[in-house]
């Protein structure tokens, strides 16, 4: 692929800059003041949520033969950016139709796309995504999480045992897709004592599956719970995809979920920065706005410089991901979500500066963005795991462990 190509994927077609726009218009309907009161009482973003789904939004990357737009991870970050510009995004994005959405469209039975597809597009179903445990943290090869067969042939149910953290909206979601280890078998039937990485669907009311809320210091509607999986029955049909292609699919999901977490850091950046440029051009002390003091604009130019680099990297990743480069898109992605990131937590961090004492204020509400945006640093992988990828896949230098 030449850096042409490439970079003329990055200029957005009509039609996506059309979605853009009516994302837009949706998110400035609902924004920051509805947000904010959904989270403060308790709630969630239901009206945002179905309003999205009806309008085809929250499928834009699915099969259109399952109820999707036929578009990619690219038109679906669009969506996410547009509605974290305006105040409101939403954060099952990530999860429901990016990782889940992507893992049953690309791998799942015909049975499984038909139960799923249709209401993940619209909006009427909901999925989590379970990945992280207490002891495994960044590691995944330490997952403990197991599947074993209760019985003998592939029609036989599975029995799924761990533990789960820092999982989003199960409370919400109507199954969350579990990400576990079976054991490796020889070409002669026995058991290796190996395992490998599977994905289960595991229903909210499935008997042993049982989940408790993790306090967080983060306002947002969607909370976070530690799930714990205790001897779960599932039928043989709760695989996902091909038992012997577990990483492959693991991979396939986690590349559009640090795109779309690139996307939900740049709708937040850009939230904050906007409401900082507002406030600088009619806040006026002295003989001029503020916004006229280099000391004030020139890190408000630097800030939206860096969204909008982000922002091209995003864009390629997701065009890298969408054309099929999974290894490509591994590297872009990674790169997406940490400049992301960083944009992010800059730009909050320069809007607040910028309004002083008001940026503490729950008048113009950019204090609870200080935690949120520090989320994109540390998930779903730390930054310093993405520089440890880069160090390692990218420049070739070798590993510390």
């Amino acid at each position: 692929m030449t850096t042409d190509t490439v970079a003329s994927a990055v200029i957005e077609t009509e039609e996506q800059r059309a979605l853009r726009a009516a994302v837009a218009a949706l998110g400035k309907r609902y924004g920051r003041e509805y947000f904010a009161a959904v989270t403060r009482e308790g709630k969630h973003t239901d009206e945002l949520w179905r309003e999205a789904g009806k309008l085809g939004y929250l499928g834009v990357n699915l099969p259109e033969e399952y109820g999707g737009g036929g578009g990619g991870i690219a038109e679906l970050s669009i969506v996410l950016e547009e509605l974290g510009a305006a105040g409101c995004p939403l954060l099952m994005m990530v999860v429901s139709p990016a990782i889940c959405g992507t893992v049953i469209a690309r791998f799942g039975t015909e049975a499984q796309q038909r139960a799923w597809l249709p209401g993940l597009a619209d909006g009427t179903l909901k999925m989590a995504f379970g990945i992280t445990e207490p002891d495994a943290g960044s590691n995944s090869h330490r997952i403990t999480t197991t599947a074993r067969r209760d019985g003998a042939g592939q029609d036989a149910d599975w029995l799924l045992t761990g533990r789960k953290v820092f999982v989003s909206g199960v409370d919400i979601a109507d199954a969350t897709l579990i990400v576990g280890r079976t054991e490796v078998t020889s070409t002669d039937g026995a058991k290796t004592g190996k395992l490998k990485p599977c994905l289960f669907i595991v229903p909210r009311d499935a008997p042993g599956f049982s989940r408790s809320h993790i306090a967080m210091e983060l306002a947002a509607p969607e909370k976070q719970f530690e799930l714990v999986i205790d001897e779960v029955r599932l039928p043989a049909e709760a695989l996902v995809g091909d038992a012997d292609a577990g990483l492959l699919q693991l991979f396939a999901g986690l590349n559009p979920e640090r795109i779309m977490t690139a996307a939900f850091a740049l709708g937040m950046g850009r939230y904050a920065l906007s409401k900082a440029v507002d406030y600088a051009r009619t806040r006026q002390v002295w003989k001029d706005p503020i916004g006229a003091h280099q000391a004030i604009a020139h890190p408000l130019a630097q800030a939206h410089i860096e969204l909008e680099l982000a922002r091209l990297m995003m864009q390629k990743a997701a065009y890298l991901y969408d054309a099929g480069d999974d290894m490509g898109a591994g590297e872009a992605a990674n790169m997406a979500k940490y400049a992301a990131a960083e944009a992010a937590v800059k730009a909050v961090d320069q809007a607040v500066h910028t309004l002083g004492g008001n940026g503490l204020t729950s008048e113009y509400g950019l204090a609870t963005l200080i935690t949120a945006a520090r989320v994109a640093r540390i998930a779903p992988v730390s930054r310093e795991m993405i520089l440890n990828y880069v160090s390692h896949q990218s420049l070739g230098l070798p590993k510390s462990y």
